[in-house]
């Protein structure tokens, strides 16, 4: 059962071994990750020089759970602009905090200015 939504800075603090990752450890097996999200963490790894293949194997043995991203989210992430210009909130960042909404679950970050969000339950790690 889903009971979190990461966002790519989360899922990134357990990969590069940062701040806040005993949190996001704590909890992957009930938490997932849109699509998009995923893309970020992704393309961060090979960023940093890892082949596709060693990206590929560090992401299935997370055995983290993938949400598609669909057009109820796409709409969501669209509307949520406005409402997180100020802070300079990213697609990637929208498209997590969307899915949450949708989903009615906590958003998992490391990003501190999702803290002053209302619209939906946001951990922080760190």
């Amino acid at each position: 059962m889903i009971e979190n939504i990461l966002d790519a800075s989360a899922v990134l603090a357990v990969l590069q071994n940062e701040t806040g990752k005993d949190k996001v450890e704590a909890i992957l097996d009930e938490s997932a990750i849109s699509r998009v999200n995923l893309t970020e963490v992704l393309t961060k790894l090979i960023e940093k020089g890892m082949s596709v293949d060693e990206v590929k194997e560090t992401f299935e043995e997370l055995a983290l759970k993938v949400i598609e991203f669909d057009e109820k989210q796409s709409l969501k992430a669209a509307e949520l602009r406005p409402l997180t210009k100020h802070l300079g909130l990213s697609l990637g960042d929208r498209c997590c905090l969307a899915l949450a909404i949708l989903e009615n679950l906590p958003a998992v970050t490391a990003d501190k200015n999702w803290a002053s969000l209302t619209f939906c339950e946001i951990e922080v790690i760190r």
